[in-house]
Formats: structure tokens, C-alpha cells, sequence
């Protein structure tokens, strides 16, 4: 049974049933993407992130993927941690997700993904089966409710960008700084193209997630070599193409960068969903500026006459644990309204293509999200607690007064030994002085230290124990995000 969460919505959820048209391939057509009809379509849906690329606030570690794995085998040993992770992703996307999933009318998800599912450290010509075979499965699922799905490259070898989320383990993106890291990229992708050359059903692929090249042009050549690669393989499948800088800079793409057949894509996260600045009364000053954010983020797309997808955005959600029921509910209401708003506008602009971060967490973001008397959450609710007061996981979190007495003083007194003409040298520089000095310390060092404390959570721990944790994530054990989930369905019902 899938419990409701909040008495936002009137009509009952149905979870069973395939309501879209079934998958055929799709192709650009100028400004538009259309299928082998040549009908318009407009790509809606969410990531499954969390799922065969994990990050820190979705499932509850803290740091980076690959320092949990490695953590919990320390104390599971290798087979029965690998065991924990394996049922992990079999319960986080089941045939009863995909079935609800398509009973909202949403007709294409994005599958994040990270290379260590596909290389091996060890014997990196190789591409591993087991992970082609885990990615096999969701395709196949949402084959059978016909929902299109965008393979995103979610962590490359090196880290494509600075963040957690490409599961580096550093704060620096290597990816550029190493050809060979660039070359098992493409590898990769000439296996996945060759595998699912010809698939209805895959809507394309989205080479890198959120490049960020402090160079720039390492980008853009990356992508017309991997375009020329994919190609050559598999001519069909559209590519979306993330713009530098996380998605939001395209001001160096060239025509040369132009390439048949690809929609281009940047994230548009609204400042308005998250629990930072003004609260959003959806003024018209407050929508204009999201309308200029965004606008500003295609106007490379609408300068050529290319397709828009938008690949991530949504707001984060307040939990009635820690704020309490009424003052979460209206905090979500204002935040559910920047969504609503945001969607109006996608409309508006003739039908922007759209993926909503994220399908399921453990409370953040989710269209649905484990339920706290789940078995996984007893477990790690006070550890996600302690994540919270220290301050170490970016997403979400913005209250660290907890630790202010302990950071401020180390960073003001860092501030003094560097010029302050150099505060923002250090690329992104739309990122603080203060911003680069705890993404290094506490993103990346701290929350590294607190992953071993974490995984002692996990110390003698049976299969049988490991296996009712794992079910946490199934669909049956979630509880649903009502008030969001009206708004994606009202969505997809809007005539094109």
C-alpha cells in the first residue's frame, strides 16, 4: 500500500496502467522534437537519481558514492556489502514504480549514471556486464508503460565537474585535466549506443551531466569527438547536450557546435524553491525573474532554432519532522506555486521538454520518498540529523549555525592570508571564497570521516536485515508527494 503525505489533492492515486501512446523513435525537427509521426512531442518526467548513481541527500550517506560502497564493505566485508547495494537498486525502480510513474501521465524518465556500474578499475577495456544488465532492466520496465527514457552520464571517470554528484572524491574535475579519462568516456558511450542502438524507447543520450571546464573549450571538443563516435554507431538517437558551467553557460558553443539531431539542454533551479532569500508570493517581479533567468540560459538555443530541454530544476521541500506540520505545509504550498509557475512558463514558450529533480529520496526532493518508520530510516535518521547541524551535505541544507562558531573564524582567518583581489579567482567564480573552502573541508574531508561513523550502522548486519533495509526503497514501503504530483499531472495533461 502507498501512503498518501499530505491532504494536498483531492482525487485518489492510482498506481497500475500504461497511459501514454507507445514509444516510437524520436528525431529533431527545427525547433521541435517529433516522433516517426512526425508529431510534436514534449518530454516530461523526472530523474531516477539515487538509483544507478547515488548521491549523499538522496539516500542519507554523506560524501561521495564510492567512499560508501568502500565503507560499508570495511565492516559488511565485500559480499555482503555488494549484496545490500545490488537489492538497493532492485528495489529503488520496480515494475510498481514505472506503473505509477506512467499512471501520472509523465512519459519519459532520466536514468543518471555512473561509469563505475560500467568500467572496471582493474580491466577498464571492459565493459562490465552486470551494469548493462541493471540498466537493462529499467529500460525494459519502462518498455512495458511506454515512458521514454534519456541515458545521462551522471559521473564520468575524473569527475566532469567539482560536485559530489560525479563521485570524484575532490574538488576538482580531473576529467579534463586527463585525455585518458576522456577516452573511457567514450568508450562507454559507443557501448551504450551500440546496446541500445535502434531502441524506441530511449528517447537519446545526455553525454556529460553538468560539465564544468574551467577552460571551456576541453567541452566542446570533448562533444564533437563524442558526437562523431556515437554517431558512427547509432545515426538515430537524439543527443542532449548539457551546457558549461553546470548546465547554464552556452555563451562559447560556436556553429560549429551545431550538430544534427540534438536538443540542447541547461538546468533551471528557481532560487524561490529553496530555503534561501525571499519566500515566493508569486509576484510578477518574482516570475520575471525566473522568466529572465531562463531566459538567459537559452538564448544560444533560441538563437540557432534548436529544441530546449530542461534537464534538472525543482524545489527542495520542508519536512513536518523538523518544521513542524503547518509551517511545512505552507512553506511547500509557496514552493509547489514556484513549480507551477515554472511550468506555465516551459507552456508558454512553446513547450519546453522537461525533467524534474527527482523521482525518490529519503525526504528532499522526491515525488515519493521513504517513509520514516521505514526499517532504513530508523536506522540513519539520527545520522542524517547530524549531517544536518554540521552542515557537510550541500543540498538542502542551509542552516549551520550549529558550527558557525567553528567555520567562521577559520574562514575569516583564511581571508587574511589570501588577497582579496584573488577571493574569486578560482572557477566557478560564480562560487563564494567562503563556498570553495567548505566544499574542500566539509564536503569533501569531514564527510568522508563521517561515512566510516555511518557505516558502523551497518556492522553485523544479516542478509535478511540488509534485505528489509533494502526494501525501504520499494515503492509499497514510500509515501507519496501528493501536492507535487498533481502539479506533473495537471502538467502532462496540457495540449501541446
Amino acid at each position: 500500500m502507498v501512503a498518501s503525505s499530505d491532504p494536498l489533492v483531492a482525487e485518489p492515486v492510482v498506481v497500475g496502467g500504461a497511459s501514454n501512446p507507445p514509444c516510437t523513435m524520436l528525431r529533431v525537427r527545427g525547433t521541435d522534437i517529433v516522433n516517426e509521426a512526425g508529431e510534436k512531442i514534449v518530454l516530461k518526467g523526472a530523474a531516477i537519481a539515487g538509483f544507478l548513481n547515488m548521491e549523499n541527500f538522496i539516500t542519507g550517506y554523506s560524501g561521495h558514492e564510492h567512499e560508501h560502497r568502500a565503507a560499508l564493505a570495511r565492516v559488511l566485508g565485500e559480499k555482503k556489502a555488494k549484496f545490500f547495494f545490488d537489492r538497493l537498486i532492485h528495489h529503488f525502480f520496480s515494475e510498481a514504480d514505472a506503473a505509477y510513474y506512467a499512471s501520472l501521465g509523465l512519459n519519459c524518465i532520466r536514468i543518471p549514471l555512473n561509469y563505475r556500474h560500467f568500467i572496471d578499475p582493474n580491466n577498464p577495456e571492459t565493459i562490465k556486464q552486470e551494469g548493462m544488465d541493471m540498466l537493462d532492466r529499467c529500460v525494459n520496465l519502462c518498455a512495458k508503460y511506454n515512458i521514454y527514457v534519456v541515458l545521462d552520464l551522471h559521473a564520468a571517470p575524473g569527475g566532469q565537474n567539482q560536485d559530489w554528484h560525479s563521485d570524484a572524491g575532490v574538488s576538482r574535475a580531473m576529467f579534463w585535466e586527463f585525455k585518458d579519462f576522456q577516452d573511457r568516456a567514450i568508450q562507454l558511450w559507443e557501448a551504450l549506443a551500440r546496446r541500445y542502438a535502434g531502441n524506441p524507447v530511449v528517447a537519446g543520450y545526455n553525454p556529460l551531466n553538468e560539465p564544468a571546464d574551467p577552460e571551456y573549450i576541453r567541452l566542446t571538443a570533448w562533444y564533437r569527438r563524442a558526437e562523431k563516435a556515437i554517431r558512427a554507431i547509432d545515426p538515430e538517437h537524439i543527443l542532449f547536450i548539457d551546457g558549461n558551467t553546470y548546465s547554464m553557460d552556452f555563451s562559447r558553443f560556436t556553429p560549429e557546435d551545431l550538430f544534427p539531431n540534438v536538443v540542447y539542454s541547461c538546468h533551471d533551479y528557481s532560487i524561490f524553491g529553496f530555503p534561501i532569500g525571499e519566500v515566493y508570493e508569486g509576484t510578477d517581479e518574482q516570475k520575471q525573474k525566473n522568466r529572465t533567468n531562463f531566459e538567459r540560459k537559452i538564448q544560444f538555443m533560441r538563437k540557432h532554432n534548436v529544441p530546449i530541454w530542461n534537464g534538472e530544476f525543482g524545489p527542495v521541500y520542508a519536512d513536518e519532522r523538523t518544521e513542524g506540520k503547518e509551517a511545512a505545509l505552507a512553506i511547500n504550498e509557496r514552493r509547489f506555486a514556484c513549480l507551477r509557475d515554472q511550468l506555465a512558463m516551459y507552456h508558454e514558450m512553446g513547450g519546453v521538454s522537461w525533467s524534474i529533480w527527482l523521482y525518490k529520496d529519503i525526504g528532499y526532493q522526491g515525488m515519493v520518498y521513504l517513509s520514516p518508520d521505514s526499517a532504513y530510516m530508523r536506522l540513519i535518521q539520527d545520522f542524517v540529523d547530524k549531517k544536518k547541524r554540521l552542515g557537510v551535505d550541500f543540498w538542502g541544507v542551509t542552516n549551520r549555525d550549529a558550527v558557525k562558531n567553528v567555520y567562521e573564524p577559520f574562514v575569516n582567518s583564511l581571508k587574511q592570508m589570501v588577497p582579496e583581489q584573488f577571493w574569486d579567482a578560482k572557477y566557478p567564480k560564480i562560487w563564494t571564497f567562503d563556498r570553495q573552502i567548505e566544499r574542500v573541508v566539509r564536503e569533501c574531508l569531514l564527510s568522508e570521516y563521517l561515512g566510516y561513523e555511518m557505516a558502523e550502522l551497518f556492522r553485523d548486519k544479516t542478509e535478511d536485515e540488509l534485505e528489509e533495509l533494502a526494501k525501504s526503497f520499494s515503492l509499497e514501503n514510500c509515501r507519496i508527494r501528493d501536492g507535487l504530483n498533481q502539479i506533473l499531472r495537471d502538467d502532462a495533461k496540457r495540449r501541446i
